[in-house]
């Protein structure tokens, strides 16, 4: 029952102070969402062959602000998927505020920032570049110089645009409103109404699932995650990928903690777990694509063979360093 308490606690107070943040990154979501004139959004799409670029820059700042506006950016079609890896990849959540906080880890962290960088801006030109290859090859294949077809594909983009789902849910469209007379007027007008809508929605997940983990290192403490790791690098990148794939900050804390205060994990396992997720970015994209289940899975599986092929490309170099 003590053990239930403290899990409890832990998880109310680990809730509580993540909600201030979660709220001020939704509250920027649904500021650059639903901003009519689409600036930030615009700006990315308009820039797509940087946008990998800036998302991986502002991936490397503290906290996952930025991977979750991307995230709802990418699950409404405004950025690439190379953008979103990227920001995925250069978020480090949580572990750099701890890092910062231990000047022994001064070192560590900067190395960390730039490696994280540096891959961020490979994986996401690389895959930008593969999906480009295969739209040009099915865009090949499905060109017909038919006007039938070409006015069949013109109501279909028109229809397509009138039929825009914004964030909240509600269905019109900023593109047609002036000539199709449709009204925005919702819940999209108040951004402080749908950012706490949306922050209460994730706080609820978050609890549940911090408490649940809370009950695990309650129960069995950090001395199981010495023996399931052991000395072999490759085991420990595996699992701290899939460690590292849990959407809560509780994930990027418990590995600096195994490497920098325990000491039982090594740093090319970091740079893996630390690439696989991106705090509450990655739940973010999945909730907002729940009518497209398996694409989410399919990004899921990517971040993680992203995150797996990192760790052992970093351990190499790592190995011919020391």
């Amino acid at each position: 029952m003590e053990t239930f308490y403290h899990a409890l606690m832990h998880a109310v107070e680990d809730t509580l102070r993540v909600v201030p943040i979660l709220f001020l990154a939704y509250l920027l979501v649904s500021y650059l969402s639903h901003d009519h004139n689409h600036k930030f959004s615009g700006f990315l799409s308009k820039h797509k062959k940087t946008s990998v670029l800036y998302a991986s820059f502002l991936g490397c700042i503290p906290q996952c602000g930025f991977s979750s506006v991307i995230a709802d950016l990418y699950s409404r079609q405004k950025v690439t998927l190379g953008t979103l890896v990227a920001v995925f990849v250069a978020t480090s959540d949580e572990a750099i505020p701890l890092m910062i906080a231990n000047p022994d880890s001064i070192l560590s962290m900067l190395l960390l920032i730039g490696v994280k960088l540096v891959l961020a801006l490979v994986w996401g030109y690389s895959i930008d570049f593969v999906v480009d290859l295969i739209k040009k090859a099915r865009k090949k294949k499905k060109e017909e110089p038919q006007a039938e077809n070409h006015e069949v594909h013109e109501h279909h983009e028109h229809h397509k645009i009138m039929h825009h789902i914004h964030e909240c849910g509600h269905v019109h469209s900023d593109e047609c409103e002036e000539d199709c007379h449709h009204k925005n007027g919702c819940c999209v007008d108040n951004i402080f109404l749908d950012a706490f809508k949306h922050t209460f929605e994730i706080m609820l997940y978050l609890f549940i699932f911090t408490f649940i983990m809370e009950l695990i290192l309650q129960t069995y403490s950090i001395d199981i995650f010495r023996t399931i790791l052991t000395d072999n690098v490759y085991i420990q990148i595996l699992i701290a990928c899939v460690v590292g794939l849990i959407p809560n900050c509780a994930s990027s804390v418990f590995l600096v903690e195994l490497y920098m205060l325990e000491g039982v994990l090594s740093f090319p396992a970091l740079v893996a777990g630390l690439s696989t997720g991106a705090g509450v970015g990655l739940f973010i994209l999945i909730s907002r694509n729940r009518k497209h289940p398996l694409k989410s899975l399919g990004i899921v599986a990517l971040q993680f063979a992203i995150g797996v092929i990192s760790g052992i490309v970093v351990n190499l170099f790592y190995m011919l360093a020391v």
